[in-house]
């Protein structure tokens, strides 16, 4: 899926929309910040990796902006020097970007990355001109910086999504061997780690995806995953799609389907993991782990190397957002479902404790628990 990219003059960003699936696929284009803010905080875009993708190109669009001649003058002296100006201007940019979504680590990462890799070619620019371009091709240099780093991010996302691919799809078979399984493989997914939240095949319906394409047969129970519906709007969306067979459920049916012995893995994406393991994701993850702990059905985290923070100590120093209360009371239907007032609580994000997790699938490889002992030893 083509869904986030860099247009083709280079100062604006596109992206599906995804708010609007799976009842209407609308491209929109993206040129302000302002703009770039709001598709982050509407879920027009959405998914850790997606996030990530489309920060560093947000910050790429950003950056050729500042090529015009009105920006160039407004930025030289800036710091002192056209370059430096340049650079802090970027930066602010990209601190604004990071807030919008304060869980997901992909997307802080991203714009660290694009804004190293522009003072990087700032202090090679001056290695091999110590005398400085003039303004103007100094910006066209870090602009071409920051869109260069922005496409190598969306490289290795494809790459990532398709090792997590290859390890998770080897890894469900191996289980089911182990079980003596016969038949379909049936997943339990809760909400949207697919395409649309990566670049390719996704991180969590990544083995889902490619099995289907090798001729493994899958049967995919999606948690419709309140409040916002991504396994309903989006999930179901791309498997229909791909040809897997996927099921609908509500959330609170999950239960069933594993105690009637449906489901041989659940499968699940990340947008933060902490050192010691503990993950965030999206809301309701953890009862998931939970009931698949009770049924003795192993729980995998899919999601690329890139959302393990090895700064954050446990989930409990994993910043949570709350969204709009509105979300839970009306949104989604033609009257709102609760009394006027009523006061709600809405975290977009839960966390699942590491004892919880049977692995943890990257493009690294797989890791098991105790995750302190084997992320410490990733991290080295």
């Amino acid at each position: 899926m083509d869904h986030v990219r860099l247009s083709k003059t280079g100062d604006s960003v596109v992206i599906l929309d995804q708010s609007l699936l799976p009842l209407e696929e609308k491209y929109i284009e993206l040129t302000t910040l302002e703009e770039m803010v709001e598709a982050i905080k509407r879920l027009q875009v959405r998914g850790a990796p997606a996030i990530g993708i489309f920060a560093g190109y947000a910050l790429a669009a950003l950056s050729k902006q500042q090529c015009r001649p009105k920006a160039i003058s407004s930025c030289c002296g800036a710091s002192g020097t056209s370059d430096e100006g340049f650079i802090q201007i970027l930066k602010d940019q990209g601190s604004i970007l990071k807030g919008a979504r304060p869980t997901a680590v992909n997307l802080s990462w991203a714009v660290d990355r694009v804004v190293n890799a522009v003072r990087v070619e700032m202090f090679r620019a001056r290695q091999e001109d110590p005398l400085r371009l003039n303004a103007n091709a100094g910006a066209r240099r870090l602009a071409e910086a920051a869109a260069r780093e922005a496409e190598k991010i969306h490289e290795e996302d494809r790459e990532m999504c398709r090792a997590i691919a290859g390890y998770g799809l080897e890894e469900i078979q191996r289980v089911c061997r182990e079980q003596s399984h016969e038949g379909p493989i049936g997943i339990l997914t809760h909400c949207n780690a697919g395409p649309l939240a990566t670049s390719e095949y996704g991180t969590a319906l990544g083995p889902v995806i490619l099995g289907n394409e090798q001729g493994v047969e899958f049967r995919v129970f999606a948690d419709e995953t309140r409040p916002l519906l991504q396994g309903a709007r989006l999930t179901t969306y791309e498997l229909q799609k791909a040809g897997v067979d996927v099921t609908l459920i509500c959330d609170n049916m999950a239960a069933t389907v594993m105690k009637k012995g449906l489901v041989q893995a659940v499968f699940v994406g990340c947008d933060r993991v902490a050192a010691n393991g503990d993950t965030a994701n999206k809301i309701g993850t953890s009862a998931a782990a939970i009931l698949a702990k009770h049924y003795g059905i192993p729980f995998y985290v899919l999601g690329p190397s890139s959302s393990i923070d090895m700064e954050c100590a446990t989930g409990d120093d994993i910043p949570i957002e709350e969204r709009d209360p509105d979300e839970i009371r009306s949104k989604y239907y033609e009257k709102p479902m609760a009394p006027e007032g009523v006061r709600c609580f809405n975290p977009s994000f839960d966390v699942t404790d590491a004892e919880m997790i049977t692995g943890i699938i990257t493009e690294k490889g797989i890791f098991r628990y105790p995750y302190s002992e084997s992320l410490t030893a990733f991290s080295k």
